[in-house]
């Protein structure tokens, strides 16, 4: 290791390479507080070049590397590796071009989502994923994990709206993956890559699609007295036969946290809030939203508010935006899960998240994208007390189990990084794990890109259920 960190000293000056405490403690995590890791070193490069001289090495001495933007996994996917290094991306955040023929925006991994679209604002253009951390998170970790956001439903996940890829492979090889249109000849190469949390190497230049700004926009609140009622009226929108842009519900935690952060105006007596949005041409988001309307108002909603203007809109959107960061003010620690349900199923999901809750007498905020299924409850607890952090880890897994037995998923756009490995040998078989894996190893021989994330060790349970994590005791993680 010694010989390695010398010659990745010599890659790098002194002041983007990084040895000492300060200066790592904040790579140390990600999104997922709970657990944390202190990398060999952490270097962070200001071209492709660097990248690539960086990646051969660590194949050379076979030295795990994390590829990290800015670190908003909820899953664990950018944790460090106690044995490896952290490559960090942030500096590699110009936009290269914006095509405003072909509609096509080139831009460097490290670019901050929103800016994409607030550059691509004065041609009329904008790019639709839009997490609710896109004012911090990095284009490179939209593809690494195929994040998706509110109006998902519509526009559909990152995958959707990436053309092209200029990737550096484990070994170092540079290549790219895919073209600019939307037609191509041979596999989705591009779409194999999406989603790879980070095991097939870095994205260094990242080929999106844009979209033309909507004409208008129509966005209703709806308040509900159970969350029940609030999921089942998700499946009477979507039964008609009308696509919103989004739709998303709140309930009274996450609207409470929302309020008491942004100053929202949500509905103070309600258990559940739905928003709803259409977008697109004047006309015919105009007659759709009437009809949308009178769908709610069979739904049983107890109160119906129409935005008025795009500042109402806006302040509803920024509370639900704001929801995962405003629920710190309701408890010390959170853990945010992303099971996926059928559509059909979400009000007899909400109903049993709502009774796991009570059964580990632990509160569960609840804000999701209901037009999806793709559930997003915050276990909150004190991870001071001894024992809380194991108990909402076993908590998050009854839903996890829920979400299977319903038939969905362990996740929608968060990931399985370390959070949800050991949930997969439940949801896929041994054959496809298998399958899984020897992709991986086709291009990362010594399994050296994220190592330790994804695929289960097959020893653990729960995250934390018999004494120390398998991940603990491989050296890839430790608590806080």
């Amino acid at each position: 290791m010694d010989d390695f960190l010398s010659e990745l000293k010599s890659l790098f000056p002194d002041d983007r390479f990084y040895t000492d405490g300060p200066r790592m403690v904040p790579y140390e995590s990600d999104g997922l507080t709970a657990f944390r890791a202190r990398p060999k070193a952490v270097v962070i490069p200001e071209n492709e070049d660097e990248i690539v001289a960086t990646v051969k090495l660590c194949h050379e001495y076979e030295v795990p590397f994390v590829a990290r933007g800015s670190g908003t996994s909820l899953s664990g996917g950018s944790l460090p590796i106690e044995e490896g290094i952290v490559i960090g991306l942030n500096r590699l955040n110009r936009i290269l071009e914006v095509n405003t023929d072909d509609r096509v925006a080139i831009v460097q991994t490290g670019v901050i989502n929103q800016q994409v679209s607030a550059t691509a604002a004065c041609h009329g253009l904008y790019f639709a994923p839009d997490p609710s951390s896109q004012t911090v998170c990095t284009i490179g970790g939209n593809v690494a994990f195929n994040s998706g956001g509110a109006h998902c439903l519509k526009y559909g996940m990152t995958s959707s709206h990436i053309l092209g890829l200029k990737v550096v492979l484990p070994d170092g090889e540079v290549m790219f993956l895919g073209n600019d249109s939307l037609e191509f000849v041979g596999p989705d190469i591009v779409g194999l890559y999406v989603g790879n949390e980070g095991l097939f190497g870095i994205a260094t230049e990242i080929h999106l699609r844009l979209l033309p700004l909507p004409e208008t926009y129509r966005t209703v609140l709806a308040s509900y007295s159970s969350l029940q009622a609030a999921g089942d009226a998700v499946t009477d929108v979507v039964s008609s036969g009308i696509l919103p842009a989004a739709m998303e519900i709140m309930d009274r935690l996450a609207m409470d946290a929302a309020d008491a952060a942004v100053h929202a105006g949500y509905p103070k007596d309600a258990k559940a809030a739905l928003i709803v949005e259409l977008d697109g041409e004047a006309a015919a988001v105009n007659a759709e939203f009437d009809s949308i309307i009178e769908i709610i108002e069979k739904s049983g909603a107890d109160h119906i508010h129409i935005a008025q203007s795009a500042e109402e809109r806006m302040l509803i959107w920024k509370g639900r935006k704001s929801a995962f960061s405003a629920v710190g003010r309701l408890a010390p620690d959170f853990l945010v899960q992303d099971g996926v349900v059928p559509r059909g199923k979400l009000g007899e999901a909400l109903q049993s998240i709502e009774e796991i809750g009570r059964k580990f007498k632990m509160r569960v905020a609840n804000v999701f994208h209901a037009g999806d299924g793709n559930l997003h409850p915050l276990i909150l607890f004190d991870g001071s007390i001894p024992g809380e952090l194991e108990k909402a880890e076993e908590l998050a897994g009854e839903v996890l189990r829920l979400c299977l037995r319903l038939g969905g998923s362990i996740t929608g756009e968060h990931g399985v990084g370390v959070e949800k490995k050991e949930y997969m040998a439940e949801m896929f078989t041994k054959d496809d794990l298998d399958a899984f894996h020897r992709i991986r190893k086709s291009l990362d021989s010594k399994e050296i890109s994220n190592r330790g994330k994804m695929f289960p060790s097959g020893e653990a349970q729960s995250l934390s259920q018999h004494g120390l994590h398998p991940l603990e005791k491989a050296g890839v993680i430790s608590r806080e």
